[in-house]
């Protein structure tokens, strides 16, 4: 059951930018706040960015003031932009229904089917 797919990943230098996408199902984008993770092997996974379904959104100190939230209605979408990148952005990145706390970017506990992730790899 496919609930997310993300895309957008890619290699950069260091100050660089992308942007990723998450295709959401319709049913997890109209009824939970959405969010970005990152994971590097041998890591716990690091809530990044988060959103709830009235576009307000939150963030992990770590990306504050570099990286930006958004969604799409129309496309069932959610965004992360990707600006200042440095080398420890370095990881693989996913979409993930979360609890709706700002200040907190934790997995809903109901949130089962992970997407494939998209990586993105920061060289200085």
């Amino acid at each position: 059951q496919v609930q997310v797919v993300e895309s957008g990943g890619g290699s950069v230098q260091s100050g660089g930018s992308l942007r990723l996408s998450c295709a959401a199902s319709k049913y997890l984008y109209m009824h939970y706040c959405l969010g970005w993770f990152r994971q590097v092997p041998g890591q716990e996974r690091e809530g990044v960015a988060a959103i709830d379904t009235y576009g307000s959104p939150w963030y992990a100190d770590s990306v504050k003031g570099r990286f930006t939230i958004s969604q799409d209605n129309a496309k069932n979408t959610v965004y992360l932009q990707m600006n200042s990148l440095k080398p420890e952005d370095t990881a693989m990145y996913y979409c993930a229904a979360v609890v709706c706390r700002p200040g907190n970017i934790r997995v809903a506990p109901d949130f089962g089917y992970w997407g494939q992730g998209t990586q993105v790899t920061v060289s200085s």
